[in-house]
């Protein structure tokens, strides 16, 4: 006996849908966001239970609590929302298309591994978030009142002064409580990223990550609770697409008609830039550490790539995203295989 549960949650209720094998409705009900009522309605469903609920904020610990009541939980990304809209017909979709089979990319959630430097990385993004949007305005009030702020210098302790005496009496308070908010920032910021680190290297997988061209500490910290395992994906390919590195091709009246009267595919195929269903930050994270190895390393055989991508006529932006690429499939190959970056034989296989 197959139920298939749609939920639909928000921060005081959640409402359920059940409907049977064959499509029927069984039941609906209100339930108290509370992770004891929730446990309790479920196991008041009889006979096998699927359950379905939409990726949001709460979607890791509803993952947490319910899936060990559960036979099947999937976390399922809704982009859009056409017609008729409420929760008790979005939960309704919810379990029709688990019964259904259409979710085709279903969130992966693993809430029990890498959880504290998950927290630590999401802290750490907000506060560097935080610390550039502090300087964004400082400089805005210097250039409001036509000082010009190039460089780093402006937010520099030893210069302060100057700088903020270069402005009416009226605006110096407000530059000075800004200052004191960047300066707290900052201290808040780096105590954050020793503690990110610090907690990265507990890993063993770490410091095998940390030896591929261009990934620092930081990024391996901020790759490892995204990723969670390499097993994920099957290839290269797969977690291309996943970082958003993923090459869309589209084509149409692919057939043509041959001299002998017979059919053959046409060379029409065209590229259509990358996909656009990805994790940004693995995105950010790739491409950055392409810039650092075509900046910063010029032995590395990566950097010997790009330079010959460019000689050969490529454009550097697109020589870059290769780069980027290259560094994504390493990095995947040294997490499944446990091994750390080798150059020489990356360098061979070139």
């Amino acid at each position: 006996m197959e139920r298939y549960i749609g939920l639909d949650a928000h921060g005081t209720s959640c409402t359920f849908a059940v409907i049977g094998q064959s499509g029927k409705k069984l039941r609906q009900d209100v339930i108290e966001t509370n992770g004891a009522a929730l446990v309790s309605y479920l196991r008041s469903v009889p006979g096998r239970k699927h359950l379905c609920l939409e990726e949001g904020t709460q979607s890791a610990w509803l993952y947490e609590i319910l899936s060990p009541h559960v036979d099947e939980l999937v976390v399922a990304n809704v982009s859009d929302s056409r017609g008729q809209k409420n929760d008790a017909l979005d939960a309704l979709r919810r379990a029709e298309e688990l019964r259904t089979g259409a979710i085709k990319c279903p969130v992966f959630k693993a809430p029990g591994q890498f959880s504290r430097l998950r927290e630590l990385a999401r802290v750490h993004s907000m506060l560097v978030g935080d610390v550039v949007r502090v300087q964004l305005r400082m400089k805005a009030i210097y250039r409001s009142r036509g000082v010009p702020t190039t460089g780093n210098a402006v937010y520099s302790p030893k210069g302060r002064d100057a700088w903020v005496r270069k402005l009416p009496v009226q605006h110096r308070w407000a530059t000075e409580k800004l200052h004191e908010e960047y300066d707290a920032l900052l201290e808040l910021k780096k105590t954050t990223e020793s503690e990110l680190v610090d907690e990265s290297r507990k890993h063993s997988v770490a410091r095998v990550l940390q030896t591929a061209p261009g990934l620092g500490p930081i990024r391996v910290a901020y790759l490892l609770p995204i990723v969670v395992t390499p097993n994920r994906f099957r290839t290269r390919r797969q977690f291309w697409s996943y970082c958003g590195l993923g090459i869309v091709m589209r084509s149409s009246s692919d057939w043509i008609r041959t001299e002998h009267g017979g059919w053959a595919r046409g060379q029409v195929q065209q590229t259509r830039g990358l996909n656009r269903k990805h994790n940004s930050k693995l995105k950010d994270i790739f491409k950055g550490a392409a810039t650092t190895v075509i900046t910063m390393l010029p032995k590395d055989p990566l950097h010997e790539h790009y330079q010959r991508l460019t000689a050969a006529g490529t454009k550097p932006n697109l020589a870059k995203l290769t780069i980027a690429r290259e560094i994504a499939g390493i990095v995947l190959r040294m997490w499944k295989d446990g091994k750390e970056y080798d150059p020489k034989a990356l360098q061979a296989m070139a």
